[in-house]
């Protein structure tokens, strides 16, 4: 089975991860994503690309797997800087979770939604893991300082119903 698997609703293009249990960043779900961007930006007809979740959450993080060993490309710095560098926009569709590197994902989307029921943070500093996706220069610029240092340095997730916010806000991301 495919980990990300491509789309298209009418002129939109659709990157839905599928890596259970949690759509972890592994290897394929990375090169996954980069085809998918690819796909979009080399099709005319496709005037953006969305990436949604395949099963209970959106991206949560990092493989753990990864952790210790070299970095094999494309890593996610690559899929971050592709997506940012984009020429059509980028939506993350946040359903679940989206935590650590999974949140850094998308943070570098242009764009980023997610429904009130989402959970969103930087849980690997409770491990004593700095975010290594750009998570505290995302948070800082997104949501403001306050909020960058207690997500960044508390590890909690964070949900829309501890940022209140005007009905049609789509949450502290």
């Amino acid at each position: 089975m495919d980990e990300v698997t491509y789309s298209r609703a009418g002129n939109i293009a659709v990157a839905t991860v599928a890596s259970p249990p949690i759509n972890a960043l592994t290897l394929n779900v990375r090169k996954g994503l980069l085809d998918g961007l690819e796909a979009a930006a080399t099709d005319p007809d496709i005037v953006a690309l969305v990436i949604i979740r395949g099963g209970k959450t959106f991206v949560s993080g990092a493989d753990i797997r990864d952790f210790g060993r070299p970095y094999v490309e494309p890593t996610l710095y690559t899929v971050i800087d592709a997506l940012a560098a984009s020429a059509k926009p980028v939506i993350a569709a946040i359903h679940g979770n989206a935590l650590g590197g999974g949140l850094e994902l998308a943070f570098s989307c242009h764009w980023r939604v997610a429904m009130a029921s989402a959970k969103v943070g930087q849980p690997e500093v409770k491990l004593g893991l700095m975010p290594g996706g750009g998570g505290t220069q995302w948070w800082t610029r997104l949501a403001g300082p306050h909020a960058a240092l207690d997500v960044c340095t508390g590890g909690n997730p964070v949900a829309d119903n501890q940022n209140p916010s005007p009905p049609d806000h789509a949450g502290p991301c």
